[in-house]
């Protein structure tokens, strides 16, 4: 297990240096500078702001700041708010993004998994066709139409929640909506599939024999192995959480890292994109991490380690 686990974590570590490598790249690569604009009129003004920033040094030695930085999770002050370090932008932004994120995924698992058993012990029935057909609508329908939607059924019209921004738990309701739909849905049809594959199971058949209630027979003996499937792709699902956070905090105007992301790439505030890129790479990559030791812990059939040249 430990090697396993050393082996994961290497790979991880060669992921994020690639992902910092390929940042730092795509932002040297980009023509212009950032001080093209009225605090830079001329070029006396540009040259000392950009020697202040260390941008006019050669690459590669940006390149060794870049990755002390990284490696000393400070990330430096921001072009364009000079007060301000993107740590604290990070340590702003993050907590809102992070209780979005973390929100969403519970909604999406829980009812995910809820829908996918109801469908499953009412296979072919009309609750069935119902929460499937349901669960395709919310793969269908991308979360920031949904969003669009929401806030105009529910908020503007409805007048059941508000618009945006993020001071209340009700401002929770259709942000977490809009992202939770699609993985709920994705959950929902993966839990209905590998339920009914695995109720047919001569184990599951020798449980109703014994006169086990149908609640133990699903809850302790077949749910565990219906969720193997689901463990395997949470780390997509993380990801395109955690990616569409940024869409729908824009649209709902909540204080999170999408607003400090976006913002950034449109004043081409180089510290705040590499900061905020690097900082969630690395965050996306442990939880990434985490469920492939979960996956391991959860099924023991899989090899974590070959044995003897095996």
């Amino acid at each position: 297990m430990l090697q396993y686990i050393l082996k994961r974590f290497l790979i991880s570590m060669v992921t994020l240096w690639i992902i910092v490598t390929i940042t730092f790249i795509l932002m040297v690569s980009i023509p212009g500078s950032p001080f093209n604009d009225e605090r830079a009129s001329n070029e006396t003004v540009q040259a000392n702001l950009e020697a202040h920033y260390n941008l006019d040094d050669p690459y590669h030695v940006q390149y060794l700041l870049y990755l002390k930085s990284v490696a000393t999770l400070d990330f430096g002050p921001s072009i364009k708010q000079p007060n301000q370090t993107v740590n604290d932008l990070l340590g702003r932004g993050f907590p809102i993004s992070f209780e979005l994120g973390i929100v969403t995924i519970i909604v999406a698992v829980i009812s995910g998994i809820v829908l996918g058993i109801i469908s499953a012990l009412r296979h072919n029935g009309i609750v069935d066709y119902l929460a499937m057909g349901l669960a395709v609508l919310g793969i269908s329908i991308p979360n920031f139409i949904l969003a669009t939607l929401l806030i105009q059924e529910l908020a503007v019209n409805a007048k059941i929640f508000p618009v945006a921004t993020w001071s209340s738990p009700m401002h929770m309701v259709l942000p977490v909506l809009a992202l939770a739909t699609g993985p709920m849905a994705i959950i929902a049809r993966l839990t209905r599939s590998t339920m009914i594959e695995v109720l047919t199971q001569d184990y599951i058949k020798m449980a109703r024999a014994k006169g086990l209630s149908p609640w133990k027979i699903t809850i302790k003996h077949a749910l565990r192995n219906a969720l193997m499937p689901i463990v395997t792709i949470m780390g997509t699902l993380l990801a395109g959480i955690l990616t569409g956070t940024f869409v729908i905090e824009q649209i709902f105007a909540i204080p999170g890292m999408g607003k400090y992301f976006v913002e950034s790439i449109n004043q081409r505030d180089y510290p705040v994109i590499m900061g905020t890129t690097v900082f969630y790479s690395a965050f996306l990559i442990f939880m990434l991490f985490l469920v492939d030791i979960v996956y391991g812990i959860l099924d023991p059939r899989i090899k974590l380690h070959k044995k003897g040249g095996e």
